[in-house]
């Protein structure tokens, strides 16, 4: 008996803990809406229409998702009253939103990158050593772009998932996490690995 009520205490000790870690980034990250707003009127002069649009509506996006992260904090932090259902489904479709503007760039990016070498997806298929060495040489030329794209292909399925369109595990969700996760980490590590404009 006395076991469990030590144990229920530790529970309760961590989950407040982690609490006040999560609302400790949280308050760190408050500005970070506007800032990236804020560069979304940086990324509509670039030169390429592409880029342009899915670069800008992608900030645009990732601008609301933060705001209602934000709102979503304060609710839980007590400050004000606020529907947690509904602010959790709104900050996951602009999280949606701008991964899948961030994932049409990255096939932009790869096709684009196929016909100036022009290669194709079909010649990876074929028995020829020559066209895998030279889809290999791509690769190897435009990690940035494979990163990248690994990156956002391992971050949408979270909030397709918490939005009800995929049925992944949360095992499967948290692997994919990892993944993102890892790859976010090696663009810190290797600056030449970020896409840019991003």
């Amino acid at each position: 008996m006395q076991q469990k009520k030590m144990n229920h205490q530790t529970i309760e000790k961590l989950r407040a803990l982690e609490f006040t870690f999560s609302s400790f980034r949280k308050l760190l990250r408050l500005g970070k809406c506007v800032d990236v707003m804020y560069s979304a009127l940086s990324s509509i002069h670039y030169p390429n229409i592409t880029v342009r649009v899915t670069t800008t509506l992608s900030r645009i996006s990732m601008s609301l998702y933060l705001l209602a992260d934000h709102i979503l904090w304060i609710g839980r932090t007590g400050l004000c009253a606020v529907n947690g259902e509904k602010w959790g489904k709104v900050a996951n479709k602009y999280w949606m939103y701008a991964l899948l503007m961030n994932l049409v760039r990255d096939i932009y990016e790869i096709h684009r990158i196929l016909k100036l070498r022009q290669v194709s997806l079909s010649d990876f298929f074929s028995d020829g050593c020559d066209a895998r060495k030279k889809l290999a040489t791509c690769a190897r030329d435009h990690r940035d772009v494979i990163v990248d794209t690994v990156k956002n292909a391992c971050d949408v399925v979270i909030p397709l998932t918490a939005l009800g369109f995929l049925n992944f595990s949360p095992g499967s969700v948290g692997l994919c996490g990892v993944v993102s996760s890892a790859a976010a980490l090696l663009t810190l590590i290797d600056p030449l690995l970020k896409l840019t404009p991003s």
